[in-house]
């Protein structure tokens, strides 16, 4: 259960009311700059830039478009009927903007999932959130229709710069930033929003010049290269209206809190400001991050249970140590396995688990914190597109995997943490489709089994796999292969400010 942030603290130092969200906004700068008394705009340090912010219709190199193009019909809502059924909540019973209905349309979606639907109608209103949720809940679609609904519904009137972002989505990993960034992109298809990552491992200075050709409304960064970027004056967030924190309790177990720390103060008080926070699971430590970043939020539960079950066949095969392998490669020949992905502990099992299946002629790729961060973009893109069958994955890795139609999940090894394992499953049976999950327990992890059927509410069936599932593969020479350098935090500030805003500098 949520515990201590259900008691406010009566303190009232941070007592400024929140800006409505249905009213004229002139963001929080505004009042940040009324109540210091002082501008924060004009002919300060930020106006020394050579470069002002353009029209969004001028970003390119000034040429127009002399092409003829056939009138289109303007899309109506006549074209996305959505019958009401009890207890549910469709999106059309919302009020979001026709061009937000439009990409959810195009998406599929006819009525909110759970936490869309008991957070939606808060969050569009203005109102901080925690939501306590698994992925593949829905909840990346949540808290990104409030932020488009917000932007749209409340255009910033003022002279914009350069790195200023309106809305910030923080993540713990990169891939998970990449898909937060790539569903933003799909529910903002027919806006002029302007979307941008920050992530480690991938070109500081081409980032930066991403960043300051166009300007921001959406932000999506990990803590470590936000704050590169936000030390190095690159980017700026004090005019950020509304503020998203995914995955907490990972952050907090991955030691990024410390830096989130330092970003939350970069942007307004707290009662300027929107906040939407996510956790998987609330410790007290959570809970005092909840007290301290949000105001008086909305509480939304979605058990793991209503995760785990629903669409996932769960099998458990009781094997030794020496059998995993031989039972991992018999699983990958089945003819009803089009995609599986592989989950270990550690990046050492994970490699040699690759080599092996490379070794025995199987397309697989590895997803794993010592893979470059190119190279990582290219294995999820292989594995999407099918060019490879499997992939090997670590906990941390595979939260940002968010794949439609993997058919089936293998924990070669059962996770510590039990909310791991419906972290895991839940890559599969996603989008209302069925999946498979296959969990190898050995004698050195067994031992896990019980707290993952706690946290799940029912046990597990045990059962040893058949005898031809056990058939030794073919031996091969086995070669290592490179996961390749990371480059978490580096690169450096270089090259001109131009394009999309004012220099701040």
């Amino acid at each position: 259960m949520i515990g201590k942030f259900f008691r406010r603290s009566s303190d009232k130092s941070e007592n400024a009311s929140k800006p409505q969200a249905k009213g004229p906004k002139a963001g929080p700068g505004a009042e940040k700059r009324s109540a210091e008394g002082k501008s924060t705009s004009g002919k300060d340090g930020r106006s020394r830039g050579r470069q002002r912010n353009r029209r969004r219709d001028q970003r390119t190199d000034g040429r127009k478009d002399t092409r003829t193009k056939a009138p289109q019909k303007p899309w109506t809502l006549d074209e996305f009927q959505v019958p009401e059924q009890e207890g549910k909540v469709r999106f059309h019973d919302l009020d979001l903007p026709l061009p937000v209905m439009h990409a959810i349309a195009d998406l599929g979606f006819q009525y909110a999932s759970p936490i869309q639907g008991q957070s939606l109608p808060h969050t569009l209103n203005g109102h901080d959130l925690v939501g306590k949720a698994q992925t593949g809940t829905g909840k990346t679609a949540a808290f990104l229709i409030t932020v488009i609904d917000d932007l749209l519904k409340h255009p910033f009137d003022g002279e914009r710069y350069a790195g200023e972002a309106r809305a910030l989505i923080i993540a713990p990993t990169r891939e998970l930033v990449m898909q937060i960034a790539d569903d933003a992109k799909n529910l903002c298809k027919y806006t002029d929003l302007e979307i941008h990552t920050l992530v480690g491992g991938m070109d500081y200075e081409k980032q930066q010049r991403a960043l300051n050709e166009r300007l921001v409304d959406i932000l999506v960064a990990t803590p470590g290269r936000l704050l590169d970027f936000v030390n190095k004056r690159d980017c700026y967030l004090d005019q950020t209206e509304i503020l998203v924190i995914d995955e907490a309790d990972r952050m907090l177990d991955m030691g990024f809190i410390p830096d989130v720390r330092r970003i939350v103060r970069q942007t307004p008080r707290k009662t300027h400001r929107q906040t939407m926070f996510f956790s998987a699971t609330f410790t007290p430590e959570v809970d005092d991050l909840v007290e301290q970043w949000t105001t008086e939020p909305t509480i939304v539960e979605i058990e793991p249970e209503r995760v785990a079950t629903d669409t996932v066949t769960q099998h458990v095969y009781l094997v030794s140590s020496d059998e995993k392998y031989p039972l991992l490669y018999n699983i990958v020949q089945q003819d009803d396995v089009d995609s599986l992905i592989v989950f270990a502990n550690r990046r050492d099992q994970c490699r040699r688990l690759h080599d092996h299946l490379l070794a025995h002629g199987i397309k697989a790729g590895l997803l794993s914190g010592e893979v470059a961060q190119n190279k990582r973009v290219r294995t999820l893109e292989d594995f999407k597109t099918g060019k490879s069958k499997v992939l090997v994955a670590t906990d941390v890795a595979g939260r940002g995997i968010h794949i439609d139609g993997i058919s089936h999940v293998v924990n070669y090894t059962l996770p510590e943490e039990p909310e791991d394992y419906v972290h895991r499953i839940g890559r599969t049976g996603r989008a209302g489709k069925k999946g498979t999950s296959i969990s190898f327990a050995c004698e050195d992890d067994a031992m896990r089994l019980e707290p993952i059927e706690t946290l799940l509410g029912s046990k597990l069936k045990c059962e040893v796999p058949p005898e031809e599932l056990l058939v030794a593969p073919p031996k091969v020479e086995v070669k290592r292969s490179s996961g390749g350098d990371r480059n978490d935090r580096g690169g450096h500030r270089g090259g001109r400010r131009g394009g999309g805003g004012r220099s701040r500098r």
